[in-house]
């Protein structure tokens, strides 16, 4: 029986392409470049795919939390958020300014979620595999980057962005493939309550992770995954 992670349209499994071709999203009709379409030949754009985005701001603006996996728990259980996709490439980033800001952080919350909105939403689906680069580290990246004010001529926030995605993507390889938004996901947030902690000494909460998911993902790697069992 076809899970939650499939086509959003029939439901058929994804067929991933070797290279990028043109085509018509089923949803809106805007033409793009893509790599994936299901089986039956629908294809879904990142914006149609990811039209909840916007809600993530909303529920991060009204949480009080200061443990970054409980927000992450949060929007993960909303219906707008799917096993997979590009919305978590602004999930990870945004739940991780919100435990950062009420955890003392000094930020403006609401600017920084808009602005991670607006980077997050840059970052392809199909990064892990297609660009050697899994977007939820890329999130952790981007949340450096809002809360240090890095820019490319920026000195030591340059080099805490890019020093917090690599160690990211060094965990996320280590398990290897196939992909899974939600464990890559966690991933970056545990790497990044331990980073910002050592480097800008905000203490965010933590706590263990038990996958809740793991049932919708037909690729699942089941004990591999430290967050399976």
């Amino acid at each position: 029986m076809a899970k939650s992670e499939e086509c959003l349209i029939c439901k058929e499994p994804l067929v991933y392409l070797n290279e990028a071709i043109n085509m018509k999203c089923y949803i809106c009709g805007r033409e793009e470049l893509s790599t994936a379409k299901c089986k039956s030949g629908h294809f879904v754009c990142d914006k149609c795919h990811g039209s909840g985005v916007p809600l993530i701001k909303e529920i991060c603006i009204n949480s009080n939390s200061k443990n970054p996996i409980e927000i992450t728990e949060e929007i993960m259980s909303k219906s707008f958020i799917h096993m997979h996709g590009p919305e978590h490439h602004v999930l990870v980033g945004s739940a991780l300014l919100t435990a950062y800001k009420n955890s003392g952080g000094n930020i403006d919350l609401r600017k920084s979620l808009e602005e991670m909105e607006k980077r997050g939403s840059q970052v392809p689906g199909g990064t892990c595999g297609f660009w050697g680069a899994c977007g939820a580290s890329i999130s952790l990246g981007i949340f450096i980057s809002i809360i240090t004010g890095a820019t490319p001529l920026t000195n030591n926030p340059w080099k805490l962005s890019n020093l917090a995605t690599s160690k990211a993507l060094t965990k996320v390889s280590e398990i290897g493939g196939p992909r899974c938004c939600k464990r890559n996901s966690f991933i970056a947030i545990e790497t990044a309550i331990n980073f910002v902690e050592d480097n800008m000494g905000i203490k965010m909460e933590n706590e263990s992770i038990k996958c809740k998911f793991k049932e919708k993902n037909n690729q699942c790697i089941k004990n591999r995954c430290p967050y399976y069992n």
